[in-house]
């Protein structure tokens, strides 16, 4: 069996693959893209095991390795840390520990979304980020009222009324984002059985029963 440490960045990722005895068979920097890294894997022709930390390209390397019947752990990256402390901190080191780690099954794992939600999951933040920001614009504009101790934008003078007519434009167009990507998502989950058990305890509406059903999973998965 070969234990591969993948240390990801941006534009590159640094590979040390060792074998069962913890000895180096193969180390690399390679760009990233899915002709270097395939052809990594695909020269060592051997059953094999990999790891990187939950950094945000880590989509794109599990679909190339699982494309290879590779299997990717997430490796959860603060307690990886906690772990595998180096005074001296270098890719190569860093992707070296993470596979000596992934051999002895020392690898603290982070939760891997399963393929078939991650979309709909990443739609769901997506509109979260639309609300968290639409929540900003609503803030400013009755801080802007309380400022004046008023409780209408008319009694507003040009330049504070020209403020708040921008953002409450922007307010309403990602509130219109927010339920467009609402939508999107409605064809393929309200049918689903778990969101119409969710449904029916009283509190829970359709997107907290969707961000329960996407956040957590399989639900077996906790003791």
């Amino acid at each position: 069996m070969f234990y591969s440490g993948i240390d990801q960045h941006k534009l590159f990722s640094y590979i040390t693959t060792v074998d069962s005895d913890g000895k180096i068979i193969k180390e690399a920097k390679l760009n990233n893209n899915s002709f270097e890294i395939l052809n990594y894997f695909s020269s060592l022709g051997k059953e094999h095991t990999a790891t990187v930390e939950t950094t945000g390209g880590w989509y794109r390397i599990n679909d190339l390795l699982s494309s290879q019947g590779i299997d990717l752990k997430l490796a959860h990256a603060k307690y990886v840390k906690a772990i595998a402390y180096a005074k001296v901190k270098t890719d190569k080191v860093d992707s070296h520990i993470l596979a000596q780690l992934l051999r002895l099954n020392f690898i603290p794992e982070a939760y891997k979304i399963s393929d078939d939600i991650r979309t709909l999951r990443d739609t769901l933040r997506a509109r979260l980020r639309l609300s968290v920001k639409r929540t900003c614009c609503l803030n400013f504009m009755h801080l802007m009222l309380e400022k004046f101790n008023i409780n209408v934008p008319s009694m507003l003078n040009d330049f504070y009324k020209l403020q708040y007519q921008q953002f409450d434009i922007q307010a309403k167009l990602l509130k219109e984002q927010m339920l467009t990507l609402e939508k999107s998502i409605y064809p393929t989950l309200i049918p689903n059985d778990d969101i119409q058990r969710l449904l029916w305890i009283p509190g829970i509406g359709k997107m907290n029963a969707f961000t329960i059903l996407l956040e957590v999973g399989d639900i077996n998965r906790f003791a």
